[in-house]
């Protein structure tokens, strides 16, 4: 049978498709594999079949063998009958499959991330939010098992449970048997016969569903939170990935953020700036009342303590900064002007001169803000 044509051992046309030489390769190799038929006669067989396989798979070493030739290793193999047993010893115990364990069906799901968008009143004392998370879920009616009520996954005919199929493959020094997952259970060792109609036995489905999140004081744009076994669920029931909560916070018409305090700006009459008064302006926390002392100047920073911001890993609130612009009137009735103008006079106000060069008011709050 050493002689035989490669394609009578298939049982194919020499003008056979690469995909019909596949397929009579498997069905033989199912029908001859020695876990399932055990005999020299069985396993001799197995041996020619896979040979001619590998020649006939291959492009070059097929059209090579057309022409009338063999492959590279065609005939060698006989030659080295002292070396099959040793090249089986080392080859045939690392990948026979013996003590390899199948997979399992069961696997971790993926992570989640989910963007969630504050405003910047949320992250003064933190927020609860119930978040929308599309995602996968067990599947209800097969409870992750992947099978229809009533059935269970069967051992697997072809690797009998091992997920491993071995594979003896001729060469140049003789026989090597490899192992490789099994084509038929793709590696679980057990194949399942009715898959549950609801899920076509993945054991989950997608789903939409709420998940309740207490969002804490301090974070910031770009924060990551997250959140352990709350992503979506594994392949027949797996464990649960993670869900990330991605925050972005708005920003806010009157109020920025520096670290943990807050900083806005106050706009103060001229007559205020001189003589002084207390105003109420509205935090993000309620109302706070605030004491503009005499001869405030554009660029002097009131500080409200404790009006802040939570800080992320903390108690103490930051403060509540607020920036002074002092505003000059700049149309004046006849009346105005000559209160102004006696009171020009009456102060001997010094002419305008040259001064040392000051940066806007704006850059000045900054600064000021910064340096406390």
């Amino acid at each position: 049978m050493a002689d035989q044509d490669h394609y009578q051992v298939l049982g194919v046309s020499r003008d056979a498709a690469p995909e019909d030489i596949k397929k009579a390769y498997r069905r033989l190799a199912r029908e001859l594999h020695p876990d399932v038929n055990p005999g020299a006669d069985a396993e001799e067989r197995f041996k020619h079949v896979t040979h001619a396989y590998d020649v006939l798979s291959d492009p070059e070493q097929r059209r090579r063998y057309d022409m009338g030739g063999d492959s590279p290793f065609g005939g060698g193999a006989a030659g080295f009958g002292g070396f099959s047993d040793i090249f089986e010893t080392f080859f045939g115990a690392a990948g026979s499959g013996r003590g390899a364990r199948p997979r399992s069906r069961r696997e971790r799901g993926q992570d989640a991330l989910v963007r969630v968008d504050l405003e910047l009143g949320d992250v003064v004392f933190g927020v609860h939010r119930d978040i929308e998370v599309d995602t996968a879920v067990l599947c209800e009616t097969c409870d992750g098992s992947c099978c229809q009520p009533g059935t269970s996954p069967v051992t697997c005919e072809i690797c009998h449970g091992t997920g491993h199929v071995q594979r003896t493959v001729r060469s140049l020094l003789g026989n090597v048997v490899t192992s490789a997952p099994c084509t038929v259970c793709h590696g679980y060792g057990t194949t399942i016969p009715y898959p549950c109609a609801t899920c076509q036995g993945q054991g989950r489905v997608r789903s939409r569903r709420t998940v309740g999140i207490d969002i804490p004081a301090g974070v910031e744009s770009g924060l990551r939170l997250q959140l352990p076994g709350s992503g979506e669920v594994g392949p027949a029931g797996g464990p649960n990935g993670d869900l990330y909560l991605e925050v972005t916070v708005a920003p806010h018409d009157v109020f920025s953020r520096e670290g943990d305090d807050l900083i806005a700006t106050l706009d103060v009459s001229m007559p205020d700036a001189v003589l002084g008064t207390t105003t109420t302006i509205d935090s993000l926390d309620g109302t706070v009342d605030l004491e503009i002392r005499p001869g405030v100047q554009s660029g002097d920073v009131l500080t409200i303590h404790g009006r802040g911001i939570t800080p992320l890993r903390g108690s103490q609130r930051g403060d509540l900064r607020v920036g002074v612009h002092v505003v000059t009137p700049t149309r004046l009735d006849a009346k105005e002007r000559a209160l102004i103008e006696d009171f020009k006079k009456r102060t001997k106000a010094p002419a305008p001169k040259l001064a040392e060069f000051q940066q806007g008011l704006f850059a000045r709050l900054r600064d000021r803000f910064r340096n406390g």
